[in-house]
């Protein structure tokens, strides 16, 4: 609603302009540091002409937004007899702070505030931007529409609800989690590809955080051809490629299924400082990493259509047969199918217990628990790629600390269970 044209409230129209003030000279503030010739004032006049056309009303902003198009025109042409060519961003620029500015004279906050950040976050980040662009393969191009398809195309073309007797199949639910997955795992393999070349732990955690699988099983190929001189960082590297994953799995369920994670919270938390302390503790014979470099890891691909129907299908298979183990054999049968899961791949087991118990079908605590025994079974799995790296004294340290975050896991269950009453006053006392 428009404020009265006779008698505005004095406070609430001073709030509005000095907000469009503020969004305008934030944004100026960058385009001045650039040497613009648009800077400051300019941007700060253009705020305030779209906030008075905003208190004005509809008809006086889309003037106020027509005056400053016609300053664009004049912006580019005086660029183009200086020789200086067009000013594209700066013209977009001024266009979006004019209407953040209109925002601000009908009385929005949220909106033009956030405005303002992400202009000036493009702005002042064009050439990070503008080198990833660049860097940018092929592949990891595909795979960024790929994603989108998945996430805008297909996503709204499958059936709501349940397609089967026992409630089991919900294309829509078992889709959102496919495509939050593979969000994930492409987020990660941007930061890798960013960080990764940093240091042998910081891309296994990062790694990690992709397929812990993969990171162990290429780190012990290092090992291997550095005959041993890579055994400290290598050995660091595998654990935090382990913590990665177990953080990765309980953010998974703490998105899924919120009240899950309270049921779980405690077995990750030790399993997670276990392993983090593991990793961090010098060992008396540890070996210095003098001259060598993160190990090249082979993620050919951030995100593929191929890998995201077989996380979807696996996702299904471990949901069905949970259910039906659920109805055979009780609480045993699901934590059977979430184990054995989790040895294929823990994120899948762990989104199909969460999507089990946000939909009732399990209990929050089951699904906690079988949160962390996808994850204790994942740690597992890593035994055989942990071998192959041939280094006795590597392998030694890496079974003796495996099998301590196993037990850290299954004490911090066994503890859940003990204190399960107490657990439950808290979380029902919850808001």
């Amino acid at each position: 609603m428009t404020l009265p044209f006779t008698q505005w409230p004095y406070l609430p129209t001073l709030l509005r302009l000095g907000l469009a003030l503020a969004v305008g000279l934030f944004i100026g503030v960058e385009r001045e540091r650039r040497g613009k010739e648009s800077g400051l004032r300019t941007f700060a006049f253009t705020a305030l002409l779209g906030g008075i056309g905003g208190l004005l009303g509809d008809m006086y902003a889309i003037v106020a937004l027509l005056l400053i198009g016609l300053l664009v025109v004049f912006l580019n042409v005086n660029s183009l007899r200086s020789g200086h060519g067009v000013e594209l961003t700066t013209s977009a620029t001024l266009l979006l702070t004019g209407f953040a500015g209109v925002l601000c004279g009908q009385g929005h906050t949220l909106t033009p505030s956030a405005l303002a950040v992400i202009i000036v976050a493009l702005l002042a980040w064009k050439e990070p931007l503008a080198g990833f662009s660049i860097g940018l393969s092929e592949v990891e191009l595909r795979s960024a529409i790929l994603l989108a398809i998945l996430a805008i195309v297909i996503y709204p073309a499958l059936p709501e609800g349940a397609i089967d007797p026992w409630g089991a199949v919900e294309p829509r639910t078992a889709w959102v989690t496919v495509i939050l997955i593979a969000g994930l795992g492409f987020i990660n393999y941007i930061l890798w590809k960013i960080y990764g070349s940093r240091g042998v732990e910081l891309t296994g955690f990062l790694g990690g955080l992709i397929n812990s699988s993969i990171v162990i099983s290429a780190l012990a190929v290092r090992v291997r051809e550095t005959q041993g001189q890579l055994r400290e960082p290598v050995y660091r590297g595998m654990l935090l490629a382990v913590a990665a994953m177990a953080v990765r799995n309980a953010v998974l369920l703490a998105l899924l299924a919120p009240v899950g994670l309270a049921w779980s919270a405690l077995a990750f938390g030790l399993m997670l400082l276990t392993t983090l302390g593991l990793a961090f503790l010098r060992h008396p014979r540890s070996l210095p990493a003098e001259a060598a470099g993160a190990p090249a890891l082979n993620f050919t691909s951030p995100f593929s259509l191929q890998s995201a129907l077989k996380f979807g299908l696996l996702l299904l298979i471990i949901q069905v047969a949970g259910i039906l183990a659920q109805l055979t054999l009780g609480h045993v049968g699901i934590y059977a199918v979430s184990f054995f899961g989790g040895l294929i791949s823990s994120a899948s087991a762990v989104a199909a217990a969460a999507t089990l118990g946000q939909h009732g079908t399990i209990t929050a605590q089951v699904a906690g628990i079988c949160a962390v025994l996808a994850s204790l079974a994942s740690v597992g799995a890593n035994l055989p790629f942990i071998i192959s790296a041939n280094d006795r004294a590597l392998v030694r340290r890496l079974a003796w600390s495996t099998g301590i975050i196993a037990l850290a896991g299954v004490v911090g269950l066994g503890l859940q269970v003990a204190f399960w009453p107490a657990i439950q006053s808290i979380v029902a006392a919850a808001p």
